[in-house]
């Protein structure tokens, strides 16, 4: 087992490739996406009652070294900050298996 580090974002489908442009140049080498998310947070709720559109939310789910914490919270801070979105990072395990061979 080792620490990582695990970052979470809701943001604008628009932005979509911005935040993963930022994660990418700050080292982060993985990352999934779920589309068309919706809920209700401090900035009220959030629907996708419409078909899917350019204007849908997306969640993004990423891990990195620890040590990578500054480069990524500045690199994420600033797109957010232009392009809206809201971001969490934590402490979490990544438990490392044995890659089976057939």
């Amino acid at each position: 087992m080792q620490p990582v580090k695990r970052i979470e974002i809701f943001a604008n489908y628009v932005e979509l490739g911005k935040i993963l442009e930022s994660l990418e140049k700050a080292g982060v080498r993985g990352h999934s996406v779920i589309k068309d998310v919706a809920g209700k947070g401090t900035r009220g709720t959030i629907t996708n009652d419409l078909a899917m559109t350019m204007l849908d939310n997306v969640y993004i789910i990423a891990f990195f070294p620890p040590e990578k914490l500054p480069l990524v919270e500045s690199n994420v801070r600033q797109t957010l900050n232009k392009f809206g979105g809201v971001c969490f990072i934590s402490d979490a395990i990544e438990i490392e298996t044995t890659r089976c061979v057939g």
